[in-house]
């Protein structure tokens, strides 16, 4: 019960996102406007709680998740085999900036954070 709750949330805000961002003509896609509106409500413990159990329950099922991508590979065969290395490229470049814009938040992070000059200082 507490997981199917926690799904109801994540539609709901997803929902709400797309809402939103349809509403107000934002240029993001609403379920990224609806991850911002989940970040504040992870504050209240009515929302995180259920919201954690269905983060594990999907979590635990991710590789499910993946069949879709698969069959749209294979049907699509064609255009992998036309595209494959363009693909490839953008695939890899946008892990590694991915991972660079990661890094480097962190390590501002680090050097932000009080607590750890409290425990050199």
């Amino acid at each position: 019960m507490m997981a199917l709750r926690g799904l109801a949330y994540l539609l709901l805000l997803q929902a709400a996102g797309e809402g939103l961002a349809h509403f107000f003509g934002l240029p993001f896609p609403g379920p990224v406007v609806g991850l911002v509106l989940l970040l504040p409500a992870l504050g209240l413990a009515w929302v995180r709680e259920p919201v954690a159990t269905a983060a594990e329950l999907l979590l635990a099922h991710l590789s499910l998740l993946f069949i879709p991508v698969g069959v749209g590979v294979i049907t699509h065969v064609a255009l992998v085999s036309q595209y494959g290395v363009q693909l490839l490229v953008v695939i890899v470049l946008s892990t590694w900036i991915g991972l660079a814009v990661t890094a480097l938040v962190l390590r501002a992070l680090l050097r932000a954070d009080p607590v750890k000059e409290e425990a050199h200082g």
